[in-house]
C-alpha cells in the first residue's frame, strides 16, 4: 500500500495589478482604445439627434445646428472626431498585430506612438480642411 502524501497547500501565484505592472505605452493605448470605443457608443446619440432633428424639421434642426455652433458642441464634435480616429487607428494597429506584425518592443512602442500622433494629426487636419470649406472665418 502507498501511503497518503500530506503536503503544505501549494504557494499560489499573486494576480498582477496596477500597483505591480509599471505603465507603458502600449497599455495606455489599450485604455485609450477601450475608452474611445465607448465614447464613440454615446456618440452616436449626437449622430442620432442630428438625424432625427433633420427628419423632424427646420426648428428642430436649426436647434441642433445652434448648439453644435456653440463652443459646448463644437468641443464635443471636435473630441468625438478625435475619439474616432484614434479608434480608427487603435483598430488598424490590432490589425496589424493579427496579421503577425509588430510583436518587438521597438515596434509596438512606434505603433503606440504612432496611434497617437495619427490620432491628433488627422483630427487637426480634418477638422482645418472641413473649416476651409465651411468658407473660412465669418
Amino acid at each position: 500500500m502507498t501511503e497518503a502524501k500530506t503536503s503544505a497547500p501549494r504557494a499560489r501565484p499573486l494576480s498582477p495589478h496596477l500597483q505591480i505592472y509599471k505603465p507603458m505605452l502600449t497599455m495606455m493605448m489599450s485604455i485609450a482604445h477601450r475608452i474611445t470605443g465607448a465614447t464613440l457608443y454615446f456618440g452616436m446619440i449626437v449622430l442620432a439627434w442630428w438625424l432625427i432633428s433633420a427628419a423632424v424639421g427646420p426648428n428642430a434642426y436649426a436647434n441642433v445646428e445652434w448648439f453644435m455652433g456653440s463652443i459646448v458642441g463644437r468641443f464635443i464634435l471636435f473630441g468625438y472626431t478625435w475619439a474616432l480616429t484614434h479608434h480608427m487607428l487603435g483598430g488598424i494597429r490590432h490589425l496589424i498585430w493579427d496579421l503577425g506584425h509588430g510583436f518587438g518592443a521597438q515596434e509596438r512602442e512606434w505603433l503606440a506612438a504612432a496611434t497617437i500622433v495619427g490620432s491628433v494629426g488627422l483630427t487637426i487636419a480634418l477638422w482645418t480642411v472641413g473649416y476651409f470649406v465651411m468658407g473660412g472665418p465669418r
